[in-house]
């Protein structure tokens, strides 16, 4: 069966928080309370910002954004919810569903990059305040806006492209109040058009010989080995797999990606170990905004090193393959060190 007639007629049902009839009247009116708190209180920060002229500063424009952002974040989630339980329906269509999880991991995110921003906007108002206004000029503060609702909407963009290759059952039960891709992918189905979908998708496994689930990664398969997926156990799809990584296979190119990106991760590690260095032996830099700085640097060395070294030994050896362990500790680390970058960064705005 093809991955496009999986997905075709998709309901899904939203478990929402209980499913005792008589906590939906509480839970209904906490959450509206909420949802109408939320969006009230961002449309006054919007109209307070938008009328007042003296708050026509970068911060506040960032802030603005912010709320509005908010209140797109909680519109794309709560309000369904609500109908839901009006209703007493637990149903959410298949695009209802992918739409839904789209744009709240967009929002998400971009809430993650709006404080980014002002981060910045504060490192630059303390650390450059004679160059504040000349560095924070209109244009660039809305270069930066636009930059994090495009990196964003693509980040979104590619999650959603690789939810829409999985292939699902016909009802499927999310244990949430809106669609998340967590759950999505937990309930995916293990069949053919799946593991083709993310061999497509994502990258290209292989078997050790003998191994009972061998699979090839060209585009098509014959009927044998189609057949064969579906006798498989689902935990053998992953088990004694290897991944193959790398940039380009000519071989012309290798010295030059080598060499690339060893420059920017050398240029990644002294530079944040200088900070470091800096930070720790200047007693006037003993501050908390020095002190996430200096833990932002550890953050960024201990992620640029969980990939980029495994790079350059797979090109040195030309040798692109990593094994299943490895493949998701490199993940389980990097995603801990993106993220929390981004919450050190959230810090220091608050700071």
């Amino acid at each position: 069966m093809l991955s496009s007639n999986d997905t075709r007629i998709l309901k899904f049902l939203l478990q929402g928080f209980s499913e005792e009839p008589e906590l939906q009247p509480l839970i209904f009116g906490f959450f509206l309370s909420m949802y109408l708190i939320t969006v009230f209180g961002n449309l006054l920060i919007i109209l307070a910002v938008s009328s007042d002229s003296r708050l026509h500063t970068p911060m506040y424009f960032f802030l603005c954004n912010l709320s509005l952002v908010d209140i797109c974040f909680t519109s794309s989630t709560v309000p369904k919810m609500l109908v839901n339980i009006q209703t007493q329906s637990k149903v959410i269509t298949y695009k209802g569903c992918i739409a839904q999880m789209y744009f709240s991991t967009f929002f998400g995110l971009l809430d993650d990059f709006l404080l980014t921003v002002m981060a910045y906007d504060r490192f630059v108002a303390i650390c450059h305040p004679l160059h504040y206004t000349v560095i924070m000029n209109p244009r660039f503060c809305g270069l930066l806006l636009l930059m994090s609702w495009i990196i964003g909407a693509l980040s979104t963009l590619l999650h959603s492209l690789l939810v829409l290759r999985l292939s699902f059952s016909t009802d499927v039960e999310i244990p949430q109040y809106f669609c998340e891709i967590n759950q999505l992918a937990q309930n995916r189905c293990f069949t053919p058009s799946c593991c083709l979908a993310w061999n497509r998708a994502s990258v290209s496994i292989m078997n050790h010989p003998g191994s009972n689930s061998d699979f090839q990664t060209e585009s098509s398969l014959s009927e044998t080995q189609s057949s064969h997926f579906h006798h498989m156990e689902p935990e053998n799809l992953t088990r004694g797999s290897e991944f193959l990584l790398g940039l380009s296979e000519e071989s012309e190119q290798q010295p030059l990606i080598f060499g690339l990106f060893l420059s920017m991760y050398l240029i990644a590690m002294v530079g944040n170990l200088l900070i470091i260095l800096a930070v720790s032996s200047d007693s006037h830099l003993h501050t908390p905004m020095y002190f996430f700085l200096c833990n932002l640097s550890l953050v960024d060395i201990c992620f640029t090193s969980t990939n980029i070294p495994k790079m350059l030994m797979n090109i040195l050896t030309q040798r692109k393959v990593i094994t299943y362990e490895d493949c998701i500790t490199q993940m389980y680390f990097l995603l801990l060190f993106a993220v929390l970058g981004v919450f050190l960064l959230t810090v220091m705005a608050y700071d």
